[in-house]
């Protein structure tokens, strides 16, 4: 597509915007995680990147980011509100340049771009995210929007495009350059978006794990090769396209087929991916599913929800530490733990990832009285402005369902599939993205059905008990990364918990992922 690009006299810049780990078997099945991976991505022709939350979860993820992948992209990552304790000097430092000024080749674009994070509060504490209002206040932010010779300013970041941080920083900038273009790429939020924030000011989110290319075009932007006599006179028009990551869409969009699209590289590329995947052995069936199992497309509970499926046969079939066995045991899982469905048929060792990536064990606390357990559970669920609260007592883009919630604020139901005037040659729609954005409902490049978006609560919870009397105390059992929501949810709940004295570790060397792995090796048999 690049090659195509330039040919005609266009621009292509290719933003990749963060949370490369936790989220698939190339990166996550690996030890140390990230090597196939990382040796893969360094082959792609990335103009700009930045980083996610999931880089900066872990100490060894975020110093292999700063060791790895900065070098790799050396000049095009960019990092403006992330520092890092470096592992050999022990110095807080930039993880990556906090911008770059640069032209591009056709058409002689002069560009200051910047590379952003949400205000994210869950990082280890070897790294530090500034809060992008303490960001843009900073001499060298202030310095590089006063460049007089722009013509775009380009702001990229793992932040959603409709949100605090990015009017903070539309704001800033066009107190200052009133009248520059400026384009915003976002994510975050697993969704397709597009915001407009004036005439000349624009944002778009691509979608979830790689689904979607987000194309986004600009013309008539003014540039010194341009015939425009002053930006004032410059009128750039904006268009968005959102295009469905297969290899016919790519086929489509270069005017190529299946022998002539290939190249060289490419087919270099697809052989590590290839190899890596055999060394991993991604392609392994564990089991094969009997159904599909849907995060949103159905209600919770109900037989086809994946998280009733977790709730009532994974937690209650696997969960158990032998230690504790005949105690009565309350155990609670946040629905953000489980990253996407499951579709009938095979489920294979890369499955398992894509599912759920995330090393988090489980921990509990003991002899907890029932119904204080019950009131965390309910506080966890109905109670979310108190568990999007910081330490610093300041909102948080944080959620324990999934990041996409964030953007459904109530259930999108489709009773029937309407009418579109473009038909498929196969006469059936598939179910997918039906996009309404800011500038309307024309940018998904392929016509979809419409599918439901159910919201599902923020956690999950399981009653392991040999009777059908209700206990008088259990042990509280709960995904470890959801520690800090659990204790601020107890003392809503009235309950006097010392939970870094008095928690422990519940089936040691188990993780929530090897859970899963257990159960559909024992369940589903092929």
């Amino acid at each position: 597509m690049r090659e195509k690009a330039e040919a005609q006299g266009q621009d292509l810049l290719v933003i990749d915007t963060g949370d490369r780990v936790e989220g698939n078997g190339l990166y996550d099945s690996s030890k140390p995680k990230g090597v196939y991976l990382s040796d893969i991505l360094r082959h792609q022709e990335i103009d700009l990147l930045t980083s996610g939350n999931h880089e900066l979860y872990t100490q060894n993820a975020s110093e292999a980011e700063l060791l790895i992948t900065v070098p790799n992209f050396r000049g095009n990552y960019l990092a403006s509100n992330i520092d890092i304790i470096h592992p050999v000097t022990q110095e807080l430092v930039p993880l990556a340049p906090r911008y770059k000024k640069f032209t591009t080749k056709i058409q002689g674009i002069r560009i200051v771009a910047f590379g952003f994070l949400f205000d994210f509060t869950g990082n280890w504490n070897n790294t530090v995210v500034q809060k992008v209002s303490s960001t843009i206040k900073e001499d060298w932010f202030q310095e590089a929007i006063r460049d007089k010779e722009v013509d775009l300013f380009l702001v990229i970041g793992h932040v959603p495009v409709h949100s605090p941080e990015y009017r903070a920083i539309f704001k800033e900038i066009r107190g200052i350059r009133w009248d520059t273009p400026i384009q915003f790429f976002g994510g975050h939020q697993h969704v397709r978006d597009y915001a407009r924030y004036d005439s000349k000011a624009y944002g778009l989110a691509s979608g979830r794990f790689m689904e979607t290319v987000g194309f986004m075009s600009i013309d008539g932007l003014n540039t010194p090769k341009s015939n425009h006599l002053s930006s004032a006179v410059a009128s750039p028009v904006f268009r968005r396209r959102y295009i469905d990551q297969n290899l016919y869409s790519y086929y489509h969009h270069t005017g190529l087929n299946e022998e002539t699209f290939p190249t060289e590289k490419g087919q270099n590329v697809s052989r590590l991916i290839a190899k890596a995947r055999t060394d991993l052995q991604l392609d392994q069936i564990h089991g094969c599913a009997p159904q599909d199992l849907w995060m949103s497309r159905v209600k919770y509970p109900s037989p086809n929800s994946l998280y009733t499926w977790l709730e009532t046969q994974v937690l209650t079939d696997s969960l158990k530490d032998e230690s504790r066995a005949d105690i009565p045991t309350l155990a609670v899982v946040n629905t953000g733990a489980m990253r996407f469905d499951i579709f009938q048929g095979p489920f294979t060792q890369d499955s398992l990832f894509i599912l759920s990536p995330f090393t988090s064990g489980f921990r509990y606390v003991k002899d907890i009285p029932y119904d204080k357990a019950q009131l965390i559970v309910e506080v966890l669920n109905k109670q979310p402005q108190i568990l999007q609260m910081s330490q610093e007592g300041e909102y948080s883009s944080t959620t324990l369902a999934p990041p996409e919630q964030l953007f459904f604020p109530e259930d999108v139901v489709v009773n029937n599939w309407g009418h579109s005037d473009q038909t498929p040659l196969s006469g059936k729609l598939v179910p997918g993205y039906t996009t309404q954005d800011d500038a309307g409902t024309d940018g998904d490049d392929t016509v979809h059905a419409p599918i439901s978006r159910y919201r599902v609560s923020n956690v999950i919870r399981t009653l392991l008990h040999n009777t059908t009397e209700t206990p008088e105390k259990v042990d509280f059992v709960y995904i470890d990364f959801i520690e800090k929501y659990v204790v601020m949810a107890a003392k809503f709940a009235g309950l006097d918990v010392d939970f870094a004295k008095e928690s422990d570790v519940y089936m040691p060397q188990m993780s929530l992922t090897t859970l899963v792995l257990d159960w559909v090796k024992k369940h589903w048999k092929c």
